[in-house]
């Protein structure tokens, strides 16, 4: 019997089988996005390649964070089975990996229109799935392969996330109730005073779910916020918002929790009804996410290159 490629296109039923699994752990009481990193071996952070860098995002930072924490591996660095050969180690043997999604387009050849002309055929949206597996499972590898992030102090997470703020360019005020919520027709996030939160931390937490909303702006990611609350369409959107601000805060070192326990009924009546949405939603929560960061890291290094040329002028 012929052996597959691990990068087979995945079938239809497969996003069934993930969403169906997301399912089961929000009925559990389990949100998938929101870990137990208390008892995690493995430092808060973004799930990355050990061998490019480069971090994973959508539905790939939530099954990795998953198989991660299940298997309690002490690093969030991830890469195949060739990337741990060429950084001269290997996966030891009978170890097992796991599956992550990488999505793509098939655009069939051109076809006539209906006019007798030869057009481009309508691109196919597709995925396809391949094995990595955690620096924990491999001997041998490069150094570079093996760096892990520290623990942040306290001091340096609340001044990347005061510079995330900074650099989204989106206005806040402070609210004179106790609501937190996002104005798209103002393009305005309105929160409590920090003395209102009982831990200060949490401040940050409401600060990137809004500002995560924020970016659907039409002036930034473009998404559709307008919509009725209770609606489905307000239940996706809400459901981006806490995948992008749990992305978010682990990026920043801040521990991810649940902002809006009471959506979560709403939620798993969208994922029963699409199989597809959670995997929309957390591409859409990790590009709002990685479009703030961004704009963090722009900024940060402006203002390293401005203090370059006052450092000069004064040489």
């Amino acid at each position: 019997m012929a052996r597959t490629s691990s990068s087979t296109t995945v079938r239809p039923d497969l996003y069934g089988e993930v969403t169906a699994r997301i399912i089961a752990d929000l009925e559990a009481g389990t949100v998938p996005w929101v870990q137990p990193w208390a008892d995690a071996s493995a430092p808060l952070d973004l799930p990355a390649n050990a061998a490019t860098g480069r971090r994973y995002s959508g539905i790939n930072i939530l099954l990795l964070w998953t198989a991660g924490l299940d298997r309690g591996f002490a690093t969030q660095r991830w890469l195949t089975f060739r990337q741990a050969l060429a950084a001269g180690g290997a996966v030891r043997r009978g170890e097992r990996g796991a599956t992550i999604f990488y999505a793509a387009r098939f655009t069939p050849g051109e076809g006539d229109d209906e006019d007798g002309d030869r057009s481009a055929s309508r691109a196919i949206r597709f995925l396809k799935r391949f094995t990595v597996f955690n620096v924990d499972q491999c001997d041998g590898l490069a150094e570079r392969c093996e760096a892990t992030r520290e623990h942040l102090p306290e001091e340096v997470i609340v001044d990347d996330a005061e510079a995330v703020l900074a650099a989204s360019g989106v206005d806040w005020q402070i609210s004179g109730t106790h609501e937190a919520f996002y104005s798209p027709s103002l393009d305005l996030i309105m929160v409590p005073p920090r003395d209102a939160f009982y831990d200060p931390i949490n401040a940050y937490r409401t600060l990137l779910h809004e500002l995560t909303h924020a970016t659907g702006h039409e002036t930034r990611l473009g998404r559709d916020l307008r919509q009725p609350f209770g609606s489905e369409g307000y239940a996706r959107e809400e459901l981006i918002a806490e995948l992008g601000s749990a992305f978010l805060c682990a990026a920043l070192g801040i521990v991810p929790t649940v902002r809006h326990a009471d959506y979560i009924a709403g939620w798993l009546e969208v994922l029963r009804g699409d199989p597809r949405a959670i995997f929309h939603a957390a591409s859409a929560g990790s590009a709002a996410a990685e479009w703030l960061l961004a704009r963090r890291d722009h900024m940060v290094e402006q203002l390293r290159a401005g203090e370059g040329d006052e450092d000069r002028a004064a040489a």
